[in-house]
């Protein structure tokens, strides 16, 4: 089984057959969940891999070359897992790898704040005949702990070796990557895998392990009082711990809006300067259709969506102190009772909230499950999360319909929207969809964020929108422009026919014919919705929000932006869900029931508003 990092970019070699003379030499970074492996993963590659304070976030296969000496190697972050003998679907991938491709060596991040934990796996790896060095992480926290190991004489008795690092801080890393590049000058190349039979006759190893830590591993009788306790005795209390989350959440919008505004507006100047000062000159001698093409399609189309960069940075910065924080995982254990009771678990709410960056993400993080049907009930929810490409949309509706004082209230309404209907969707099928797996997790302790690591994630989740967005946004945009120009047989456009067919569907819900084409080439991407619109309505983004706020009043843009919210799932996300389920029918579903209960909350919530306001 071969995978790769959707927003990785690509190492020039592949994971599958064996080369026919390979120069260089494979190495794999393995480790249990919350261990590092990615934070020494991008520290020794400068790669930006998602990185957070929560167990499980190395949901597919990353992998880079590097320069250790005079040797390039590839180096390749496998998900973490807990044991090889497991039977989760993560830890099947793991299996899969190192069954079906050659690596020459192994490294092996763990907890040193958890090593009596971690140490079975380091066990286990030993057994493969593979060779391999030991990184004891987070030697700060063992500090504090007063938890205290001879590396020294546990890798004479590994046989291997076992060097202290702190991969977030960069704690003796000159000796860690001169121990890999050792490693890299010494291993042999192999020619085969590692044989299956031997990784199903792997035993347990837990009493191994334990003799192999014995009288080098000292812990505390009684650990001291940290930080993170006293915190927690706050965030998760049993009656306020729910109230301050949501307390959070709510100055992450006030905070998105107020800090993103001002630059998003600066932003849209500076595009419509470049459009009057350089485009149209540029283009005033080519033909009409041709300028009409490239101003009013193209350029139009990019540059809205361009102007709201600025904001989905800001929130993926803030968002991303949630995560690094280790706040996320206790969002997971606060919202566990609750999720039970609809048949989810703490997993399922995290991941929609990782569906916030993007649907596709989370979709294939729902492999930390092990039961099959929980992670389909997990995956029906997860596509009516807020991405960063609906958020754009609902930015844009919010601030040129609302008030600034109204409008992240209305905008964190949105965000309320989408966990009720995900909640709704979780108790309507948790019958259909019955599971006995419990919630299982290490609460990480509290990390104070790491401001670089900050920056380069929000500038990697936006660089990664832009990536995905690029392609369908200028096939979107034209596809749009060809039907809103386009004469169908000398009579109206295209889009006018598609709006007039579509009119007894949508009028209920109040939404226009122009918006109803735009949400039909949405469904390739959410990202086409905007620059579609403003390829529609033939204006820049300054002049867009003039319109929409002339031809929409509050009640059919907040009935647009619930259509929007929960209708179909762009293309990539219902691939995801088929590639994950292994079942056509089950994306069919995913497909037809989100687009019914749209149809129903927006239809509903119009006409129940316009009776209300025309009885006020």
């Amino acid at each position: 089984m071969t995978a790769s990092c959707p927003k990785c970019p690509p190492s020039g070699a592949g994971l599958s057959a064996i080369e026919a003379a390979r120069q260089g030499r494979r190495l794999a970074v393995v480790g249990l969940p919350n261990a590092g492996k990615s934070t020494f993963f991008n520290r020794l590659t400068g790669l930006s891999q998602r990185v957070g304070n929560w167990p499980g976030l190395t949901i597919d296969l990353a992998s880079a070359k590097v320069v250790l000496g005079a040797r390039a190697v590839e180096v390749v972050d496998l998900p973490g897992i807990h044991d090889l003998s497991g039977y989760s679907e993560d830890e099947a991938v793991v299996r899969e790898v190192l069954a079906g491709s050659v690596f020459d060596g192994l490294v092996v991040v763990v907890n040193g704040a958890q090593l009596d934990r971690h140490w079975r796996l380091v066990w286990q790896l030993a057994q493969l005949d593979l060779p391999l060095v030991v990184l004891v992480n987070m030697q700060d926290e063992m500090r504090q702990l007063g938890i205290r190991a001879d590396l020294d004489a546990l890798s004479v008795r590994l046989g291997a070796p076992v060097l202290a690092m702190s991969a977030r801080k960069g704690e003796n890393w000159p000796a860690v990557r001169a121990a890999l590049t050792q490693l890299a000058a010494q291993i042999p190349a192999r020619e085969a895998p590692v044989a299956i039979a031997t990784l199903d006759a792997l035993p347990a190893g837990l009493e191994e392990a334990r003799a192999m830590l014995a009288g080098v591993h000292h812990v505390p009788a009684t650990l001291p009082a940290t930080w993170t306790t006293r915190i927690d005795q706050l965030l998760l209390h049993p009656w306020l711990g729910l109230p301050m989350f949501t307390v959070l959440m709510a100055l992450i919008f006030q905070a998105t809006y107020l800090l993103g505004t001002p630059m998003q507006e600066g932003l849209g100047e500076g595009l419509d300067w470049v459009q009057a000062q350089w485009w149209q000159p540029a283009l005033a001698s080519a033909p009409a259709w041709l300028q009409s093409l490239l101003l009013e399609g193209v350029w139009q189309g990019v540059s809205t969506v361009l102007t709201f960069v600025p904001i989905l940075f800001v929130f993926f910065v803030l968002m991303a102190v949630v995560e690094d924080s280790g706040y996320l995982a206790r969002a997971a254990f606060l919202m566990d009772a609750w999720m039970t009771r609809l048949g989810l678990d703490g997993r399922s709410f995290v991941m929609h909230l990782m569906g916030f960056g993007c649907n596709v993400p989370a979709i294939l993080g729902t492999r930390i499950m092990r039961e099959r049907r929980l992670r389909w009930l997990t995956m029906l929810v997860i596509p009516f999360s807020v991405c960063s490409a609906r958020l754009q949309v609902f930015l844009f509706f919010v601030s040129t319909l609302f008030s600034a004082q109204a409008a992240p209230w209305v905008l964190l309404s949105l965000y309320l929207a989408s966990f009720l209907v995900a909640m709704l969707t979780a108790w309507l099928f948790k019958r259909a969809l019955p599971h006995r797996e419990a919630l299982v997790m290490e609460m990480p302790p509290y990390r104070l964020p790491v401001l670089a690591y900050l920056f380069t994630r929000a500038g990697g989740e936006v660089k990664a929108f832009l990536q995905l967005a690029s392609t369908f946004i200028l096939a979107g945009v034209v596809l749009i422009w060809a039907l809103t120009h386009l004469p169908a047989a000398g009579g109206p456009t295209l889009a006018a026919q598609l709006g007039e067919w579509l009119a007894p569907v949508l009028d209920p819900l109040g939404i226009r014919h122009e918006l109803a084409v735009a949400l039909m080439v949405g469904v390739v991407a959410k990202e086409i919705l905007l620059g579609g619109m403003a390829v529609i309505y033939g204006v820049p983004e300054s002049g867009l929000a003039q319109v929409i706020s002339q031809q929409l009043d509050w009640v059919a843009a907040y009935s647009f932006m619930l259509f929007t919210l929960i209708y179909v799932p762009c293309l990539s996300t219902i691939a995801a869900i088929r590639k994950e389920s292994r079942s056509n029918g089950f994306a069919a579903l995913s497909v037809g029931y989100s687009l019914l209960l749209a149809w129903c909350v927006a239809g509903g919530f119009y006409q129940l508003a316009h009776h209300w306001l025309g009885r006020a």
